[in-house]
């Protein structure tokens, strides 16, 4: 194990400055206000512990004591597990089912698309951005039916949602008209959350001054 978990005692977090998987951790953290000692590390110059605690030397990768997880939805149930209060996944278990599919679609037509969109070459990146927002103009009226996406109550699903939402102008997505209103009163509602604010590095505050 590395050293970094042997001599640690407050749970750590590996994360990138500008990255929307480690965003969405550092938005359960702050949500249920875990104590962690967050490593906002260079891409480019990560840690050599990293390497030793995660085989594919990523972020996010969080260590509690002898515990290492990666992938943002591993570490993000585990914390809602750990620290119950409040919770962000529903209790019964087909409701839990129903917040994890609607996680797995969010993941499969959204979060995989931001590797296009964040790789410098053009084609790539004007193919995504129009799946993007198409798909997203297709899910506009779920946004209305309820407060937070598919609750009344803020989710996992939001913590998801909410950074790619974000980073839509670094993108280059511009949504406008009518019909994507409810789009944009969700992300006042949740943008304007103390606590989302407070999970923000300086360089993602930046994309949206």
């Amino acid at each position: 194990m590395s050293s970094v978990a042997n001599r640690r005692s407050v749970m750590t977090l590996f994360t990138l400055p500008d990255c929307p998987h480690c965003h969405s951790v550092r938005i359960v953290l702050a949500e249920k206000d875990i104590q962690a000692d967050i490593i906002e590390m260079d891409p480019n110059n990560k840690p050599e512990d990293l390497a030793d605690l995660n085989p594919y030397n990523s972020a996010p990768t969080l260590v509690d004591r002898e515990l290492v997880l990666y992938d943002s939805h591993v570490i993000m149930e585990y914390l809602d597990e750990r620290f119950p209060h409040p919770p962000l996944m529903p209790v019964d278990p087909v409701s839990r089912a129903h917040t994890r599919l609607t996680l797995f679609r969010i993941k499969k037509d959204w979060l995989s698309l931001v590797g296009d969109l964040e790789s410098g070459e053009s084609e790539r990146m004007d193919t995504a951005r129009v799946i993007l927002r198409e798909s997203m103009l297709a899910a506009a009226e779920v946004f209305e039916v309820k407060d937070y996406f598919l609750s009344n109550d803020f989710s996992l699903i939001d913590c998801t949602i909410a950074p790619i939402l974000w980073r839509l102008p670094k993108y280059g997505i511009d949504l406008n008209g009518p019909e994507v209103k409810p789009i944009h009163d969700y992300m006042d509602r949740v943008f304007s959350r103390d606590l989302f604010q407070g999970s923000l590095t300086l360089a993602e505050q930046s994309i949206r001054p």
